[in-house]
């Protein structure tokens, strides 16, 4: 398929979404009429600004509210994070100088994200399944309790910004599964349409963590969380006096089973740490940018400064999707603000097709649907994903057993 028409100037706004809408919307959730931005900007100049701008004074109080909007501690980083726009070693280090206490928390959070991409990087597309056990279901209610303020700002945030705090991000799931017993998995579907931050590593994580995969421990919603984190949303409340959610779900532990495919090592099909240095074979004409790593710091970009830049939306995997828009017109923003750097193309169908005969240079991306597709392509330059900590034979049994491991073998542990 041809290349797609050349993107319009980042900072116009109307013509971006206009892009979007015509060559892009018949993939998205909400069709070519919906396309509309959402709450972060993309691109590698609003990447930067926000770091800059970085201030985690206080991180550790108050990254769990949620209203005020004013007061809210998140740092709202993680889309940058999630698209490569800003890799974890350089959030990293920009928080050196932030008081202890919120350093520690901070980076604490990052490791988390890390940790997802090891686990991810490891058993792919079986991070689906219960890593632990599949924990018991209560009967789900048959009202969805759609009058609550709480869940009702909750929707509203998700559709409109493409983004929550972690908090809210919990009372969903948990509303969703614990005390509505639908699954797991066609809620982490739901955040991964609309979250510009989607993604299976981190997502699925999080989901899994929610009903107690793992740790046999599900996390309760209920009217206590949002009276300590957002008090406003009770007293507007309709149901304040008969809130649905007033006491805690009725949830049991499940048991924690031996046989955890992480025991098993890496999964058929996972894409595995992928290499330590750059693994060259012949002379690229293009950079491949995927859109695990869109920053102008992208390992393959930097390595080749004057070669031209491919992204190919792929047509078949959008429309098995259906993503929001806005995750589309922050994919767009990215590009459309890198063209004002470099010479970029974008272009729409199958990667493999888009992007055959053209030897190019890439940078691994830690999914399995790379490690599926590398084999087809032609890689001439395959450059080393920017790990915070390159994985070698952590557990990954849980979370502290992991971070313990890297503890002893990496200078960015938690306690620096």
């Amino acid at each position: 398929m041809p290349a797609l028409p050349p993107l319009p100037h980042v900072d116009d706004t109307d013509a971006l979404l206009a892009w979007v809408g015509t060559h892009l919307g018949h993939l998205t959730l909400e069709g070519p009429e919906g396309i509309r931005p959402g709450g972060h900007r993309g691109g590698q100049t609003a990447a930067d600004g926000a770091l800059a701008t970085l201030d985690i004074t206080g991180y550790s109080r108050s990254r769990s509210t949620v209203l005020p909007e004013r007061a809210r501690g998140a740092s709202r980083m993680s889309p940058y994070i999630r698209h490569g726009l800003l890799d974890l070693p350089t959030v990293w280090d920009a928080v050196t100088d932030a008081p202890a206490s919120d350093r520690r928390r901070y980076r604490d959070e990052l490791l988390w994200q890390e940790y997802a991409r090891h686990l991810y990087a490891r058993l792919g597309t079986a991070t689906a399944e219960p890593l632990r056990f599949d924990p018991p279901r209560p009967a789900a209610d048959p009202q969805w309790d759609e009058q609550m303020a709480c869940t009702a700002a909750v929707r509203r945030e998700l559709k409109d910004d493409g983004w929550l705090v972690n908090q809210t991000r919990m009372w969903w799931a948990s509303h969703w599964t614990v005390r509505h017993g639908r699954h797991w998995r066609d809620g982490e579907d739901d955040f991964f349409r609309h979250l510009l931050d989607g993604s299976r590593a981190a997502n699925r994580l999080g989901w899994q963590w929610t009903v107690g995969t793992g740790t046999g421990k599900p996390y309760g919603f209920s009217r206590w969380q949002v009276e300590k984190r957002a008090p406003q949303l009770c007293r507007s409340c309709v149901l304040r006096e008969a809130c649905p959610v007033q006491e805690w779900p009725e949830a049991q532990a499940g048991p924690a089973v031996e046989d955890s495919p992480v025991r098993a090592g890496r999964a058929a099909g996972a894409s595995g740490p992928g290499p330590k240095s750059p693994v060259v074979d012949g002379d690229p004409a293009a950079v491949w940018l995927t859109a695990e790593s869109l920053g102008d710091a992208d390992p393959a970009l930097t390595a080749h400064p004057d070669l031209p830049v491919v992204f190919v939306f792929d047509e078949p995997l959008l429309r098995s999707w259906q993503l929001s828009g806005k995750r589309l017109v922050f994919l767009t923003e990215c590009l459309a603000d890198l063209a004002e750097r470099r010479e970029v193309e974008v272009r729409l169908g199958r990667v493999t097709e888009e992007l055959a005969g053209t030897p190019v240079a890439v940078t691994f991306a830690p999914v399995p649907r790379f490690a599926r597709r590398a084999p087809r392509l032609p890689i001439a330059a395959l450059h080393p994903w920017p790990w915070l900590a390159r994985p070698v034979e952590q557990r990954l049994t849980s979370f502290s057993a992991w971070r313990k491991g890297i503890e002893r073998g990496t200078d960015r542990s938690p306690t620096t």
